[in-house]
């Protein structure tokens, strides 16, 4: 049965030298239960699907700990498989945890939005159980999600702290999340990241990138970026503040004299093309060719 988004998480402003990341995912706050005794665990797992034609977009609002993966098929369906897990001193306390950490989609004609619900949104408790017991609202729990998507998708997605993998979708990317390993794996269109700190591995399986531009911002950890060989594009790459930028590509040229430094890097590859800007705070920027894969 639909059921319509009641609430998005609060915004959280995190801010980075030059530029500002904006995540609505709160991170679960280190808050220790005042119930005694070792904690329950429990794992379900929820499936659901919706129609959406070509060209749609999909917003995901995900939990504050949890995976994302999502994947581009064929089909002209949204395909939502999640793995919840709850933690609580007694099974009643996991059942009242239940009602709430799950998630909800809304959808209309051509737009999906999967939006976790929760004990991390106080506006949403404040709606639906006025009465929940502080205790149990820091108790941990997280959402591991993978989604399947038309390929030609436009996807909005907020997380929280976890990895996350995305391939094989070619419609815009609007990317944000707490702390993340993220594996992305995309040929083209308009794509910005924004990460606080972890790991970005940034692949592009084709000879140019097919779209506008490529921006990925990391505040804090590294950034590795594999171009295949004979690759044409024009790149930016820059470390704010510690750290350093690794060229290990052959074909890249600088664009302007002297523009291509330890932690800046303004040149080209192969014969140019769009932009693929890359900013990291502190921590370095690896450029190198694909890994030898099949």
């Amino acid at each position: 049965m639909k059921r319509s988004a009641t609430s998005v998480p609060a915004v959280a402003l995190l801010l980075l030298s030059n530029f500002c990341i904006f995540a609505p995912v709160v991170a679960q706050k280190d808050k220790k239960s005042t119930q005694p005794g070792p904690l329950l665990t429990r794992t379900t797992t929820r499936h659901d699907s919706r129609r959406l034609g070509y060209g749609g977009a999909v917003t995901i609002v995900g939990a504050p700990v949890g995976s994302i993966t999502i994947e581009g098929w064929q089909r002209n369906e949204v395909d939502v498989s999640a793995e919840i897990e709850l933690s609580a001193p007694s099974t009643q306390d996991l059942d009242r945890l239940a009602a709430l950490n799950n998630f909800v989609i809304d959808d209309d004609a051509n737009h999906i939005r999967i939006i976790t619900t929760g004990t991390h949104d106080r506006k949403f408790l404040k709606l639906v159980a006025k009465d929940f017991p502080k205790s149990l609202i820091g108790l941990p729990w997280k959402v591991d999600y993978h989604i399947k998507v038309p390929a030609m998708t436009d996807l909005s997605i907020d997380a929280g702290n976890g990895p996350i993998r995305l391939s094989g979708v070619e419609g815009s990317l609007r990317l944000n999340a707490l702390q993340s390993v993220a594996d992305l794996s995309l040929t083209g269109s308009d794509v910005s990241v924004i990460i606080q700190t972890g790991t970005v591995n940034f692949m592009i399986p084709a000879r140019s990138w097919h779209g506008l531009r490529a921006e990925i911002k990391l505040a804090s950890g590294n950034l590795n970026v594999e171009l295949m060989p004979g690759f044409s594009g024009d790149i930016d790459a820059e470390v704010l503040r510690t750290g350093e930028v690794k060229n290990t590509f052959p074909d890249l040229e600088p664009r302007e004299r002297n523009s291509i430094a330890p932690r800046s890097v303004r040149a080209r590859a192969g014969s140019g093309g769009a932009m693929l800007t890359f900013t990291v705070g502190d921590g370095t920027i690896q450029i190198g060719a694909v890994s030898s894969k099949p």
